[in-house]
């Protein structure tokens, strides 16, 4: 067993520390399903995850940098030892932002100079144990068991002795992260300022993101709304609601935080804004992408976003009629197989490897309009050099139901400055070549 313990501090007047937040147990429960609250400490059983994560040593720094992320560098200390009292019992004797590894010294040698209120049982019993001159759990385990029993109890017998390992660590309440997510947050003051209210929601949008990662998910969907003060108008209704659709699941915080951006610096808010809320209606398994053997294999930074991150923002920003996409249509003629319709956050298929054969080859998705006539050398068409003719005739006659009947056969032609074409040419007039599309 590999246990760490992530304490947080006491405060400055002997305050008990802060309880864990629920979203920091779903930070934990990304590396690890065995996450337990045990007293003031939040406990992460890691004998089966430190081998996906590259050993002890790499998930300890992936740790403490997360940690100083979301709390503050040496806001938390940690600790490692082979059962969770000890663990415990070493994070609280430690100072904050201090690592300590229980692992490689056998622990009565750790733990025996430790002050005895690291254990809770011996701290109930301070004044007594005090007097009876204890200072360290060493003092503790010299004491006779039998008397130490009944002038105190048998509960800090067996905190001793499962923390030394004598008695075996069983019996923890596990963590889960809920089905759904759905959040809200009470603003410390009201406000109609839409950019004030991009500071106030990025603890619920990191909080989504930190219950994504717990269930290993991502999503492509969020609902982010606002309920108005109740001192506001009688016309203005109770609030609003934004739809945050992503080009598709994940779970980076920067990119949600870049979309709600662009929604809020549209926004003219009625009336100030007393509570946000954010809910995640579907979330689907996320298949995690290998990293890159070279750091900067792409040339772009780490806070670089894709393209259709970049798309889908534009159409945010400039609205959906400013930006399109082409959506494939079932017909015959070139010129009528796709539609442009709005831009929307959709998954583009994967590339496949083109067919051996040139007739298999696909069309151009770029089509002139209109067509190009070519002009004719020694009865071949030409452009940019004479073309030779790979594959073809493919004919197309179709149409007829409408205004633009079509009636052609079609060639895939080459050159070495042209590179690959598609040309045409009317059955009602054969001598004609048209140009009807570039494939590089």
């Amino acid at each position: 067993m590999r246990w760490l313990a992530l304490l947080r501090p006491s405060g400055d007047a002997g305050e008990p520390a802060p309880p864990w937040p629920e979203a920091l147990v779903w930070w934990a429960l990304q590396f690890t399903p065995r996450v337990t609250r045990l007293e003031d400490g939040l406990m992460l059983e890691l004998a089966a995850s430190l081998r996906l994560f590259g050993g002890q040593a790499a998930l300890q720094q992936r740790l403490v940098q997360e940690l100083g992320e979301l709390l503050g560098v040496g806001a938390v200390t940690l600790a490692w030892a082979p059962n969770s009292l000890a663990a415990l019992a070493l994070a609280r004797a430690g100072a904050p932002g201090e690592l300590m590894d229980g692992l490689r010294t056998p622990l009565p040698t750790l733990l025996d100079p430790l002050p005895f209120p690291v254990l809770s049982e011996a701290d109930a019993h301070a004044p007594l144990l005090a007097r009876l001159g204890c200072r360290q759990l060493a003092d503790l385990r010299r004491l006779p068991r039998a008397a130490l029993a009944r002038r105190t109890s048998t509960a800090l017998l067996r905190q001793l002795d499962t923390a030394y390992g004598e008695q075996s660590d069983a019996g923890h309440d596990w963590c889960v992260a809920p089905e759904r997510f759905e959040a809200r947050r009470e603003l410390p003051q009201r406000s109609d300022d839409a950019a004030w209210l991009l500071q106030q929601a990025e603890p619920l949008l990191r909080a989504a993101c930190l219950w994504l990662a717990a269930r290993h998910a991502g999503c492509s969907e969020m609902q982010f709304g606002w309920q108005h003060d109740a001192m506001r108008a009688r016309d203005i209704g109770p609030g609003g609601e934004l739809r945050l659709a992503a080009h598709a699941p994940h779970r980076e915080l920067r990119v949600w935080q870049r979309l709600l951006t662009e929604h809020l610096q549209r926004l003219v808010l009625q009336a100030p804004v007393s509570d946000l809320w954010l809910r995640i209606e579907h979330a689907e398994p996320l298949q995690e992408a290998s990293g890159s053997l070279l750091a900067s294999a792409e040339g772009r930074s780490e806070h670089a976003e894709s393209l259709d991150q970049l798309l889908t923002r534009l159409a945010v920003r400039l609205g959906p009629e400013q930006v399109r996409q082409a959506e494939p249509r079932a017909d015959y003629r070139p010129e009528r197989q796709q539609d442009w319709r709005p831009w929307a956050a959709t998954r583009r298929p994967q590339d496949a490897p083109w067919p051996a054969d040139p007739g298999q080859w696909p069309q151009p998705s770029w089509l002139l309009n209109p067509p190009q006539a070519l002009a004719m050398l020694r009865g071949q068409p030409f452009y940019l050099g004479a073309l030779s003719l790979l594959a073809g005739p493919q004919r197309v006659e179709t149409g007829w139901w409408d205004e633009h009947p079509t009636c052609r056969d079609y060639y895939l032609a080459y050159n070495g400055r042209a590179g690959l074409v598609w040309l045409f040419r009317n059955r009602r007039t054969p001598s004609i070549w048209y140009l009807q599309g570039l494939l590089g």
